[in-house]
C-alpha cells in the first residue's frame, strides 16, 4: 500500500510571527502569511542534563557535562593549536541547576527572508573607502580594490571665486579624466589700483600628460603675472611673458626623467601640451592672450548692445576662413575644424603668443573658456543668450550655470570657464582697441 505524505500538524498555538491564534492543520499563518511548516515541532520537556541515580551512600553524582566542539581537535589530544587547556577545542558547559527553567530552542530562521549581507570589516583609520561600495579600500591608481569603481578625482570638478573673479571646471560626461586647468588671482599695480588675473588651460589629449601640461601651464602663467604687473609692466606685455612662462613650463615635462615612456593606456608618447587663454583687467583695460582654440568672449550687461568674441582660434577652420577657402560654417562643419595649429608643448611649431588690448566704454561680463564650452554656445549671440542675466552680480553662479549649459548640451569635453565682471562707469559710444 502506497502511503500519502501529508505535512507534519504543527502544535503552535500562536503564529511565531505576529503572534495571532491557529487552528490545527495551518500551514501558513491567515495574518502574516508565515510558513508555518518550517517551525520546528515543540521540543520535550527534559533536562539540558540527565541526572544519574545517586549512589549508596545519598551523594549525588558529578553530573554528565555538555560538550560543545567550537574547533576540531588535534589528534594528539591538544587543542588543535598546539596547546592544551582552557583554549581547546572542547569547552565544558556550566551544569545547569537541578529544577531551572530550560530555554527553549531559537526558532527555524523564515526561508522566505532575504539573506543577510555579510558586515564588511572596517577598514584602519586613515584609509581611502570606496565612494561606490563604500566597503573596498582605494589602490594608489584611484580604483577600488574590491568592485574596481574609478574613485572621483580632485580634479574632477573645480569651483573658486576670488573676489569679482569667479571660475569653474568640469571632467564632462564623456572623458574618464579632467585635463583642463585655471588659475584666478588678484593683485594691485604701482599706484594701488587693483588688477585682475584669469587662466584657462585646455590639454591636448592627443598628447602625453595633458592634464599636467594644463596644470604646468595655468599655474605658471599665473605667477609671471602675479610678478610682473606690480612691478609695472604694462598687462599687455605681462600677457605675452606669462605665455611665454607657462610654454617653458610645458616643455619641461618632455625632459623628466623617466616620465616620458611610463605606462598608461590613456596616454600616447608624445610631449605634453596644451592650450591656453587668459585675461587681464587693469585700471581701465581689458587684456587678453592665447595660444590654441580656448576663447575670450565679451558680453555687455546691458543686452541691447552686441556681444562679441576677442579672440581667434590657432585651427584649422580658423585659417580655412582666414585664407577664403572656407566660409565659416563649411570650415567648422568639417571633421577636420578643431585640429589646432598653435599650442603649448615641446613639439610645437614656431610659438607665436597672441595678445590684444580693449578698453570697453560700458560694464559687461568677460567669459574665459575651452571648447568644452564653446560647442554649445560657439557664436557670441548664443554664449550671452547662455550667461545669466544677474553674472555680473554674480560670477561663480554664472559659471555653474554655464557649466550646466556645456552638460546638458551632452558634455562631450572637459568644460572650464571663468568669469571676470568688468565695470565702467557709463561714457560716450565707442572703444579703443589694440591687437598684436
Amino acid at each position: 500500500m502506497k502511503m500519502s505524505q501529508k505535512p507534519q500538524e504543527t502544535a503552535l498555538s500562536k503564529c511565531p510571527g505576529c503572534e495571532e491564534p491557529l487552528e490545527p492543520g495551518d500551514l501558513f499563518c491567515g495574518a502574516c502569511g508565515y510558513d508555518l511548516s518550517a517551525v520546528p515541532p515543540v521540543p520535550q520537556d527534559h533536562p539540558t542534563i540527565a541526572l544519574a541515580a545517586p549512589p549508596e551512600g545519598g551523594a549525588a553524582a558529578d553530573p554528565a557535562p555538555e560538550v560543545r566542539s567550537d574547533r576540531r581537535a588535534g589528534s594528539d589530544g591538544t587543542d588543535g593549536t598546539g596547546g592544551s587547556g582552557g583554549s581547546g577545542d572542547f569547552e565544558l558547559a556550566a551544569p545547569a541547576p537541578a529544577g531551572a527553567p530550560q530555554a527553549a530552542p531559537a526558532p527555524a530562521p523564515d526561508p522566505r527572508a532575504p539573506a543577510a549581507e555579510p558586515v564588511a570589516a572596517t577598514p584602519p583609520a586613515g584609509t581611502r573607502v570606496c565612494v561606490a561600495c563604500r566597503a573596498g579600500r582605494v589602490d594608489t591608481d584611484g580604483y577600488c580594490e574590491n568592485c574596481g569603481h574609478a574613485q572621483p578625482r580632485e580634479r574632477d570638478h573645480m569651483e573658486q571665486e576670488l573676489g569679482s573673479v569667479a571660475a569653474v571646471s568640469d571632467r564632462g560626461l564623456r572623458h574618464h579624466r579632467n585635463e583642463d586647468a585655471f588659475a584666478v588671482s588678484t593683485t594691485a599695480l604701482p599706484d594701488g589700483s587693483p588688477a585682475v588675473v584669469a587662466i584657462v588651460c585646455d590639454g591636448v589629449s592627443s598628447a602625453s600628460r595633458p592634464d599636467e601640461a594644463s596644470a604646468a601651464a595655468a599655474s605658471a602663467a599665473n605667477e609671471a603675472l602675479l610678478e610682473s604687473l606690480p612691478r609695472g609692466t604694462h598687462p599687455q606685455q605681462a600677457m605675452h611673458e606669462a605665455i611665454l612662462a607657462a610654454a617653458e613650463a610645458v616643455n619641461a615635462l618632455a625632459q623628466e626623467p623617466g616620465r616620458a615612456m611610463e605606462h598608461d593606456r590613456h596616454r600616447h608618447q608624445n610631449a605634453p601640451a596644451c592650450t591656453l587663454v587668459g585675461s587681464i583687467l587693469a585700471n581701465d583695460l581689458l587684456i587678453v592672450g592665447w595660444v590654441g582654440d580656448s576663447r575670450v568672449y565679451w558680453v555687455p550687461d546691458d543686452r541691447a548692445n552686441p556681444p562679441a568674441r576677442l579672440t581667434e582660434d590657432d585651427s584649422w577652420a580658423a585659417q580655412m576662413v582666414a585664407t577664403g577657402l572656407m566660409n565659416e560654417a563649411e570650415a567648422y562643419a568639417d571633421e577636420r575644424a578643431h585640429a589646432i595649429t598653435g599650442w603649448l608643448g615641446a613639439d610645437a611649431y614656431d610659438l607665436e603668443p597672441h595678445t590684444a588690448s580693449f578698453k570697453p566704454d560700458r560694464s559687461g561680463l568677460v567669459v574665459v573658456c575651452t571648447d568644452g564650452l564653446w560647442n554649445y554656445a560657439e557664436s557670441a549671440t548664443e554664449m550671452a543668450a547662455a550667461v545669466p542675466a544677474d553674472a555680473h552680480q554674480r560670477p561663480l553662479h554664472g559659471a555653474q550655470v554655464l557649466v550646466g549649459h556645456a552638460l546638458d548640451g551632452g558634455g562631450h569635453d572637459n568644460v572650464t570657464v571663468a568669469l571676470l565682471p568688468f565695470a565702467v562707469e557709463p561714457q560716450g559710444a565707442g572703444s579703443a582697441c589694440g591687437t598684436t
